[in-house]
Parts: structure tokens; sequence; C-alpha cells
């Protein structure tokens, strides 16, 4: 009782610096959302750690040895397949090796199915937003600086905020209309956010870009949040701006129709 709950991460995901497909590497969580929501969870503290080859190189024992001299810890909760160390110990050995530090194991139960990091950026690649959520127990967000588009959703009657998402790591939902909660200026609203290629217009970049349902202010340079509520459809290429415009009443429709059975 009366101890401090205190995360130790990283500032750098652990495979760009191991090189394990780094390229390829996106994150669910920038460090900033990151801090957010374990502190939001309860955690009294958040602490980043440098992670080198040479931390990499530590032992299960040394790290939590680390864990003891350098952060004053008394117990460390070790997950149900948790490696620590470089030596890679299962968690009933890692919980050995703490008993011996002084450090109190405790050892979380995995008792339904597992969620990972892995089955959550599949589930938002492939457009199935309700189910990443339920993953994560949060909605998905992305966030941004909002920039200058081509303003041809302004001239469908559709106008846009564009989306040059700030961290470049960050995982992009697969291709397609989403409704998303929208977060501007400290006030809450309701959108809809396409993602792809813009293939009706020609596009030839991927574009993340929202419209701000009954909303009608200028906001370039604001920094916007939106979170992922449902997937209406995925990209579609339209045979004129026609079609496209009509597809877009019929995407604010359903909207609106989703909203409804929220409230």
């Amino acid at each position: 009782m009366g101890q401090e709950a205190i995360v130790i991460t990283f500032t750098q995901h652990p495979r760009m610096v191991l090189g394990q497909d780094a390229d390829s590497l996106r994150l669910l969580n920038s460090p900033e959302e990151k801090r957010a929501l374990l502190l939001a969870a309860g955690v009294d503290k958040v602490e980043y750690v440098e992670f080198t080859p040479q931390f990499a190189a530590l032992t299960t024992a040394q790290y939590l040895q680390l864990l003891k001299t350098s952060y004053g810890a008394s117990a460390v909760v070790i997950g149900y397949d948790n490696r620590i160390g470089s030596d890679l110990l299962t968690p009933e050995a890692t919980a050995i090796v703490a008993r011996a530090i002084g450090l109190a194991p405790i050892v979380a139960d995995c008792s339904s199915s597992p969620i990972s990091s892995t089955k959550i950026r599949r589930a938002l690649m492939e457009g199935r937003i309700g189910e990443a959520n339920a993953m994560l127990g949060y909605r998905y967000p992305l966030s941004s600086t909002i920039v200058h588009g081509n303003k041809i959703g302004r001239t469908l009657g559709y106008p846009t905020a564009n989306m040059s998402v700030s961290d470049p790591l960050k995982q992009i939902p697969g291709n397609g209309v989403y409704l998303v909660k929208v977060r501007l200026g400290g006030e809450e609203h309701w959108g809809m956010t396409n993602i792809g290629m813009r293939p009706t217009v020609g596009g030839s970049a991927l574009t993340v870009e929202t419209h701000i349902l009954d909303f009608a202010q200028e906001i370039y340079g604001q920094e916007m949040g939106i979170e992922f509520v449902a997937r209406l459809r995925a990209e579609q290429r339209f045979g004129s701006l026609d079609e496209l415009k009509k597809n877009l009443a019929a995407d604010e429709s359903r909207c609106r129709e989703i909203l409804n059975e929220l409230q």
C-alpha cells in the first residue's frame, strides 16, 4: 500500500534498434499517446529509457536489478509471455530471478484469448475498426496538423480537413471511408474520414481527409485529432464527380444513422 505504479518504456521501439523488420514497423501509439493512456489507466509515473544495443544485451537479472537500484522497485509485473532479458527466460524463470533479487513477482494471467499488437494492427489494416477498438479498449486515434489540399471536396459540398499525420510510424487504418469523432480546439465534433489514393480524381499519394459534419470554419494549421468509430465502405473509383458526390451524400446519411443508433 502507498507505493507508486511506474511503467518503464522506451524512447524507440526495440525493433528499430535491433533491425527486426524496422522498415515495415508501424506503431499503435505515439510516445505522447502512450503516456496519456497509461496515466489515464491509473499509472502514477511513466519513465522513458533509451533502448540501445547495450541495453538490449542486459540479462533478465541485470534488468531486474536495474529496476530495483535505479527506480526503487519492490515488485515487478511479468506478462504471461514476457521475455525481458537477452537470455529470454520464461515468465516462470523470470519470477524466480526476481525473488532472488528481492522483487515480488506478479505474473499476469491469460485465461482468455490473448490480445497482441499484431492482431490489432492486422484488424486496422483490414478496416475492421470495431474489432480493433474492442481489443484496444478505446477508439483508435490519429492526430495531425491540418494542411492545404486540392480543395475538390469543397466544390462538391464536402470540404475536408487534410491531415499530415504527425508520426510517420503511426499505423494508418486500411483504405476506406469511416465515421470518426473529431477533437478540435477543445471541442468535439463528428465527421467522416476518407483514407486512400482518391482514384476518382487521379490521386497518386495516400491521403487522410476528414469532412466535419455541421461545421464551416477555416482550420488550416490547427491541430486535430480523430477517433475511428466505424467503417462505412471500402475506397471506390467512381465514373464522375457527380457520382462521387452522390456517394458522399450516402456516406453522410449512413454516418447520421450510426450516430442515431449510438445515442
